[in-house]
């Protein structure tokens, strides 16, 4: 993302972000954020009818995801401390997802690995349970689910 539009995102001015950026700039490597050359930005406006009325005198900054999350713990406006509280609660919540997935994933593997050591045909019994699952998701038809003792 720009520069300018990560100002208006965090309601301040490009000019204060990219001051917090200079006096913060160990935070920022090259895969955080780079600045434009004169080729691609001319590129740029031309690609998205921008106006260059009045010109810039210098070329726009591009901010990569990770430097967007990090702009947001540099900068102080209020929006910005919003912001960083909301990526680290993401975080956070995509890290239990990956756990609770990985439980989910065991259990499966467990499912089927006792399937397989506790029936003849494995294939046929998971056959007639999908098959079952089906007839429950299916309202329309009228449901006769179960196992017969053989």
């Amino acid at each position: 993302m720009l520069d300018s539009d990560l100002a208006k995102l965090y309601e301040v001015e490009t000019r204060a972000l990219n001051q917090a950026v200079k006096r913060n700039i160990e935070r920022f490597p090259a895969h955080y954020m780079f600045q434009l050359t004169k080729e691609e930005y001319k590129n740029l406006i031309s690609q998205n009818v921008i106006s260059n009325w009045g010109g810039v005198r210098k070329m726009p900054y591009v901010f990569t995801e990770q430097g967007v999350a990090m702009l947001s713990s540099v900068l102080k406006s209020k929006r910005a401390i919003q912001i960083n509280i909301q990526i680290i609660d993401t975080f956070v919540k995509l890290r239990q997802l990956a756990i609770e997935h990985k439980d989910l994933e065991q259990r499966i593997a467990e499912l089927e690995h006792y399937f397989i050591e506790h029936t003849k045909d494995y294939k046929e019994d998971m056959k007639e349970i999908y098959q079952a699952i089906d007839l429950l998701m299916d309202r329309t038809k009228p449901s006769k689910v179960g196992f017969v003792k053989e």
